[in-house]
């Protein structure tokens, strides 16, 4: 199983190194197409509808939008819903894409008024593209500079009103002045099981699935709280309905689907069992400390770090300490093993490979 999607600018799911263009298609159609369809994110779409609402009654573009959150929440979606309930056109960028100003300058300047200007991961954009947005976002204005050294001229050049969506997993990586210019700023939540199953159940019709409730539910159950992984789990049991079963997915049939992909009751796929069985058999449930961890997985420390811990953490089974990561109560119930009886308390400081204190960052 790939861990890619997790890692964003990648995506957010767990099956696929990258998505062909079929998965393309189906990730659009899977896409709600106006905030009545939107399942979820109750307190974000009523906020969102009066903002958009207030604002085509006064016949002005809405403020600025930003929405954070983990990877494959539905900020994209969101954006194309803005787009759509405003009927603007929407145009796509991100941050790691903006390096000039330039590169800020001609879509800006292509704009019309009304438009949707929806920059993904904006906390990536490069320090003088973002100091160009500052103007275009408070006076719908950039200044082009001509020539270079002294005889370099600025030249204001006006765009038509629109407005900026942007979306970001890490808000804390937003410069100040960058976010104190959005008129509106949203938190997306991890979904809950039932919002969930009711998503798995919509794309499941989009897609002529047959799917009983509780397996609906079953899927919900293992996908981390964010629909693009229920949405992604959704098509690999359909494929094992119809290669190894009657093509209906039933309950049974889900958790054999899940089992062939690793996945497990709570969502953990190989790589989240395998931190936990390193830290719990080989370091006896820690604390141990994070590159030492990554040897004995084989992986990355940034890996475990940035895909691994937020979820381990977030279901219980893992805690970051000064001293290093420690497995709890529930990490060692879930894999099945008894907790070691320990003499006395450790408190030396666990040591990396390099033979120095290794400590969380």
């Amino acid at each position: 199983m790939d861990r890619s999607d997790e890692m964003e600018a990648g995506a957010d799911g767990e099956l696929s190194a990258s998505l062909t263009p079929f998965d393309t298609d189906v990730e659009g159609a899977l896409r709600p197409r106006s905030l009545g369809e939107f399942i979820g994110q109750e307190t974000v779409r009523e906020q969102l509808d009066l903002v958009l609402t207030a604002a085509t009654r006064r016949g002005v573009v809405p403020d600025h939008l930003l929405f954070s959150g983990p990877p494959g929440l539905g900020k994209t979606s969101l954006a194309m819903i803005v787009a759509a309930e405003l009927g603007g056109s929407l145009r796509i960028t991100s941050g790691p894409a903006l390096e000039r100003p330039g590169d800020l300058a001609a879509m800006l300047s292509n704009l019309i008024e009304g438009d949707v200007l929806f920059i993904d991961e904006i906390h990536r954009i490069a320090r003088p593209a973002e100091e160009m947005l500052y103007l275009a976002m408070e006076d719908f204005r950039i200044d082009i500079m001509v020539g270079k050294g002294p005889g370099a001229t600025s030249i204001p050049l006006e765009i038509a009103p629109f407005t900026l969506v942007g979306a970001t997993t890490r808000s804390g990586a937003l410069t100040g002045p960058l976010r104190d210019r959005f008129g509106f700023t949203a938190h997306m939540d991890f979904y809950t099981d039932d919002d969930l199953a009711r998503i798995v159940t919509r794309a499941a019709d989009i897609l002529s699935i047959p799917v009983d409730t509780d397996a609906a539910l079953e899927i919900a159950r293992r996908s981390r709280g964010t629909p693009r992984i229920a949405n992604r789990l959704l098509r690999r049991v359909r494929d094992f309905a119809e290669v190894r079963a009657d093509g209906h997915i039933t309950v049974p049939v889900a958790r054999a689907a899940l089992r062939v992909y690793e996945v497990d009751d709570l969502g953990l796929d190989r790589l989240d069992r395998a931190v936990l069985r390193a830290l719990l058999v080989q370091h006896e449930g820690g604390p141990v400390g994070l590159s030492t961890l990554a040897v004995a997985v084989g992986e990355e420390a940034s890996t475990l770090e940035e895909v691994c811990e937020p979820f381990l953490v977030r279901a219980g089974l893992l805690a970051r300490t000064p001293r290093g990561r420690i497995a709890t109560a529930a990490a060692w119930d879930h894999m099945g093993l008894d907790r070691p009886h320990r003499g006395t308390t450790q408190t030396a400081l666990p040591v990396d490979i390099d033979g120095g204190p290794d400590t969380t960052r």
